[in-house]
């Protein structure tokens, strides 16, 4: 696995085109798409398309039904593990996993097995990597493993729940947890995700495509990361934030939007050089190629929402030392392969704190027709130093969202991109990739076309979301040499 983590690439070094999937869309026999054959299969399909990058939203183990809203900073959801390739490995039957993706419940009960079987009849090699893992990401894992284990025994009960020894991690109370199975279990789980998605990028980087991440800015109140370094974060003495993060009413949600995480005491993180920031970085570099900044807008100052407000319109914006944070990463490791995303309501400030460090910018079609000539999203007002997309995650789909303009917001595209040869989305994704941006990302329902109802998120909501998949037979038999065509068009392709 660390072979893998030491290959790097400058940010945007030419010009690319890439798609923007999330590993649970892809198609499979479970619930959700997980690391195992489809996700080779969707590689061969991007490589075959011409793309050169596989964009994904964040890896974690999601919260409140939302990876951005993650129980941890640098675990793994372990509901994108392959159940088929741990059976390759010898650690299940296929019975055995026909149950884990057949059976409500049936995949941590599967795992368990794979994980007694590992025990009973893992190599020493095998068993050796396992060392060599929980060693590498100690930084983490153990208060990880932790935080699971005590989560499942207190029947998901948060951790400002729990009993107080446990709840402050006296010492002996974490003893006591740390005998159990339970404990290593978790830490097992992580070993099987890192070593998929590691396993993954392998495959990805010998066919000359790179994979493009998504950190999240905040972690969740409910999360090991909280529970494990209380101090450096904005709590009360009963452990609840005093205040949490939004941002205020925009484009997305007339009330803002009240995301609830605990705001982090800067200043403490400070005091040691931003250990817990290089920490976390550290990981996403082992996982990915470049790296998105969720809300990059935080890094220069942040919405405080006070903890007993429902809504995001009351609140305060607070400095936030994002140049000390950027300075103190770029003297741990270097190179800095992060995406600012610069969406929303962006000061100077905000921009001349992404450009000190010259990291790109995002930009979306979608928010381009205003009737605004110099709207930055447009396409004649892009820099090369930037990331294109036709739409993002938390946007509906182009056709859905075209499908959806009034007639003058409609005459206003064709008056900027002429008239439509082709049906919608692709007027747009050839307006994306003939762009000057050095990467353009296309979200993968608009490559096959698809409508409102293949949308991925509604910021400001909490249901109907993040449920989307895709299956092999969606895609058109032409859609890879389509799409290969249009990207050697404007110069995005090798060869």
């Amino acid at each position: 696995m660390s072979a893998v983590a030491a290959i790097g690439a400058p940010v945007f070094d030419r010009r690319r085109f890439g798609v923007l999937l999330h590993p649970s869309s892809l198609p499979g026999s479970g619930w959700q798409g997980d690391l195992g054959d489809d996700a080779r299969r969707f590689v061969d399909m991007l490589v075959q398309a011409g793309a050169t990058v596989w964009q994904v939203l964040p890896l974690g183990p999601p919260g409140g039904g939302s990876p951005y809203n993650s129980r941890s900073a640098h675990a793994g959801d372990q509901a994108l593990i392959s159940l088929a390739d741990i059976a390759r490995k010898g650690w299940l039957t296929q019975d055995q996993v026909l149950r884990g993706v057949q059976e409500e419940g049936g995949r941590e009960a599967v795992l368990r097995q794979a994980y007694s079987r590992f025990l009973g009849a893992g190599t020493a090699s095998n068993r050796s990597a396992f060392d060599d893992f929980k060693v590498r990401h100690a930084a983490w894992l153990a208060d990880y493993a932790l935080y699971q284990s005590l989560k499942a025994e207190y029947g998901n009960a948060p951790w400002w729940e729990w009993p107080r020894a446990l709840r402050l991690r006296e010492p002996a109370a974490l003893f006591d947890v740390r005998e159990t199975g339970d404990y290593d279990y978790y830490s097992f789980e992580q070993y099987v995700f890192f070593d998929q998605w590691l396993a993954l990028r392998a495959y990805a980087h010998a066919r000359g495509l790179r994979f493009f991440g998504d950190m999240p800015i905040f972690v969740a109140e409910d999360s090991a990361d909280v529970w494990a370094h209380t101090d450096l974060f904005v709590l009360d003495s009963a452990g609840r934030p005093e205040i949490v993060t939004g941002v205020p009413p925009d484009y997305f949600a007339a009330n803002g939007q009240r995301w609830g995480n605990p705001h982090y005491r800067w200043q403490r993180m400070a005091a040691d050089g931003f250990a817990w920031w290089r920490d976390r970085v550290r990981t996403q570099r082992e996982l990915f190629d470049w790296i998105r900044i969720d809300h990059f807008r935080g890094f220069e100052s942040a919405w405080a929402i006070p903890f007993s407000e429902k809504t995001a319109v009351v609140g305060e914006w607070i400095p936030v030392p994002g140049d000390a944070l950027l300075s103190a990463l770029q003297q741990e490791f270097g190179d800095l392969p992060l995406v600012a995303e610069d969406l929303g309501l962006i000061t100077e400030a905000v921009y001349a704190l992404r450009d000190r460090y010259g990291l790109p910018g995002m930009r979306v079609l979608q928010f381009a027709f205003d009737g605004d000539s110099g709207n930055p999203h447009l396409p004649h007002n892009y820099s090369p130093n930037s990331v294109a997309y036709t739409g993002t995650h938390d946007n509906d789909t182009t056709r859905g969202w075209y499908e959806g303009l009034t007639q003058p917001d409609r005459a206003r595209v064709h008056e900027y991109l002429g008239r439509f040869d082709e049906a919608v989305p692709w007027p747009f994704m050839r307006a994306t990739l003939a762009s000057v941006a050095r990467l353009a990302v296309i979200p993968w329902q608009d490559a096959l076309g698809l409508g409102g109802d293949a949308r991925m998120n509604t910021p400001g909501t909490s249901e109907g979301n993040w449920g989307f998949r895709f299956h092999w037979e969606d895609v058109p038999a032409d859609l890879p040499a389509r799409l290969r065509a249009v990207a050697a068009l404007y110069g995005r392709t090798v060869g």
